[in-house]
């Protein structure tokens, strides 16, 4: 016995309050998501510690981000909450970040998909769409370049789609309203804001759903999204074209920024130096949320049929969709220069 009691004592135990530094403003996707799961976090780790939340907004969440990194102890106290917002920045390099996502470790991160649709003008049938995409120039009303909707324009750019995109929304919600006024040809939005927005669209004839970015497995392969099981991914649209591959640098870039923006959109991370025993303990209070069924059945509510991504197969894939090469960053760079006369500043 007295083994067993000496381990016990040596482990850590769990913080009475634990601060959650969350790198954007009050009300925002990702604040939502975090009050979300600081609620349901605080139930399944052990001693359920008090969760504050501490909202750092500024620099699209480069300046929370970069004032965590500097300052958070590895106590177990601190965490971060990061969203593609600041996954993007780290990749490309943006000469403002300070921080390093290898210096992380992940506890959860929560996966979300999306889709694309068209005006019904463009066709019902995905071959009669796309052909007419190609021919037919439309917009896409879009925030940034190197914002969440990056994949997306590159999708649309690898399947020969004449779209155009219009830079300077505010939200996702001004593209929608911009294809609602029949402004756009084409527009995008994550699964919780089509299902709210865009299925009564779809419902009443006023939009065409073309594919869904899909969601990816433990192996990394993108796959049907649960979401929308009958809608092609794009990747399967790209890979059935002549000679392409999922070896083409092209599509190498997309799979990053998609692993990192919609597979990892979410993540709750922590400093890499925290004690290993209370390491532990966090990943499995957010393990034994995937078996939570009242967990679950509000997470569908609030971001879709996704399961959290926890543990060992985060940090794996974390690492993985953050490890973007010298040469295809330049490559970013140079496509959205050449193509839409777009300058990114790296480092």
């Amino acid at each position: 016995m007295l083994p067993l009691f000496a381990e016990a004592d040596d482990a850590q135990p769990t913080p009475d309050t634990l601060t959650w530094t969350v790198p954007f403003g009050v009300g925002g996707g990702t604040d939502v998501w975090a009050r979300f799961m600081s609620h349901w976090m605080a139930q399944s780790l052990p001693q359920h510690p008090a969760i504050v939340i501490d909202n750092v907004p500024g620099g699209g969440s480069i300046t929370g981000t970069n004032l965590f990194y500097t300052r958070a102890q590895p106590n177990g106290e601190a965490m971060l909450v990061t969203s593609a917002s600041t996954q993007f920045p780290a990749m490309l390099k943006d000469p403002r970040v300070r921080f390093d996502y290898a210096k992380w470790t992940p506890i959860i991160a929560a996966p979300t998909g999306g889709v694309v649709y068209v005006q019904p003008r463009f066709g019902q049938e995905t071959g009669e769409i796309l052909d007419n995409l190609r021919e037919e120039p439309t917009k896409f009303a879009m925030q940034t370049p190197t914002g969440l909707e990056m994949p997306v324009m590159l999708a649309f750019d690898m399947l020969g789609l004449a779209v155009e995109p219009v830079f300077g929304m505010r939200s996702r919600g001004e593209g929608r309203l911009a294809f609602e006024r029949g402004e756009a040809g084409v527009d995008f939005q994550t699964t919780s804001a089509y299902f709210s927005s865009v299925t009564p669209l779809v419902e009443s004839g006023q939009a065409v759903p073309l594919f869904s970015l899909g969601v990816m497995n433990e192996e990394g392969v993108i796959v049907r999204d649960p979401a929308f099981p009958d809608l092609p991914t794009f990747s399967e649209l790209y890979l059935a074209q002549p000679g392409a591959s999922r070896d083409d640098v092209a599509y190498e870039v997309f799979h990053k920024f998609f692993a990192s923006g919609y597979a990892l959109q979410k993540l709750l991370l922590v400093p890499k130096q925290v004690d290993a025993k209370l390491l532990a303990g966090y990943r499995a209070g957010a393990k034994a949320l995937t078996t939570n069924e009242d967990f679950l059945a509000a997470a569908r509510r609030q971001v879709g049929p996704y399961e959290p991504v926890v543990g060992e197969v985060a940090a794996r894939q974390l690492a993985s969709a953050m490890e973007l090469s010298d040469a295809r960053r330049q490559w970013v760079v140079d496509w959205l220069k050449d193509r839409y006369g777009v300058r990114v500043v790296t480092r």
